[in-house]
């Protein structure tokens, strides 16, 4: 499950295998840009904003194009020697093939896939809150998002995008977790906001440039995560049962333990 780390590595494992490399081929397999061909376009940069991927590129005497794509839950982008198989995913997920003399970027179930001039690049990324892998990342902002709209599941309020840009289910719960914080406590309730959000931030980066996501500072399989995932083993601090409930905003799943993380427990199922 794509989270920001994620799309980050992803985003510097595609930019080794194509920047500065140009497009022979290009087949898009969305209705939206079925016409496109970025034959001759050269790969001038990978870059991502939370789960988003930018592909920026450059040709001679034409304005610089983005090609979009959000990752979402299921996205990726594998690369592939030209020629080699395109294993790991299901051919009929795939939305995109960027052919190049070095390698094959390959799309797959990418969604909001798009083509726009980079100057225009804000409207496709621009209502996402500050970027917790971004260089730009402000935690005073994130602060402030999340509390104008201080009686908001702050479970749901991390995931929200809009706030702060890069967390998903895995950090949610984690973060929740380490803070000692409820999943539903009123983001205007929470004691610390400043240090949730830099905690967040914290655990974001310690996984920046490796796959293995871990949040205990272990990378050994079973041994990773304090709470994801967890449902039913005793917590790792205080041998409470994990438990798991999915509800709020978009029905995702949260996970926590009561011992560990006082305060509101979940609604009551009507």
């Amino acid at each position: 499950m794509p989270e920001g780390d994620t799309v980050w590595n992803t985003a510097r494992v595609l930019g080794a295998a194509i920047t500065g490399q140009t497009i022979t081929r290009s087949d898009f397999r969305v209705p939206q840009l079925a016409a496109a061909d970025l034959s001759g376009w050269t790969v001038a940069e990978s870059a991502c904003r939370g789960k988003h991927l930018l592909l920026r590129l450059t040709k001679d005497g034409r304005e610089p194009l983005t090609l979009h794509s959000h990752l979402r839950m299921d996205g990726a982008w594998r690369t592939y020697k030209p020629g080699e198989r395109w294993t790991g995913r299901p051919a009929h997920l795939i939305r995109v093939a960027l052919h190049t003399p070095a390698a094959v970027a390959v799309g797959f179930h990418l969604h909001e896939l798009a083509l726009a001039p980079t100057r225009e690049e804000a409207r496709l990324v621009g209502h996402l809150g500050p970027d917790l892998m971004g260089e730009d990342w402000d935690g005073d902002e994130a602060v402030r998002r999340l509390l104008a709209k201080p009686e908001r599941w702050v479970a749901d309020a991390l995931l929200d995008q809009r706030n702060l840009a890069g967390i998903g289910n895995l950090y949610k719960a984690e973060t929740l977790f380490l803070r000692g914080v409820s999943p539903w406590t009123p983001v205007g309730a929470v004691a610390d906001p400043a240090a949730l959000v830099a905690k967040a931030h914290a655990l974001l980066n310690s996984n920046r440039g490796r796959w293995t996501q871990s949040t205990t500072g272990s990378l050994r399989r079973g041994e990773t995560n304090w709470v994801f995932e967890r449902a039913g083993q005793p917590c790792r601090r205080c041998r409470t049962t994990i438990r798991r409930w999915t509800g709020g905003d978009h029905d995702r799943i949260t996970y926590w333990c009561p011992h560990c993380q006082p305060g509101n427990g979940p609604p009551e199922r009507g």
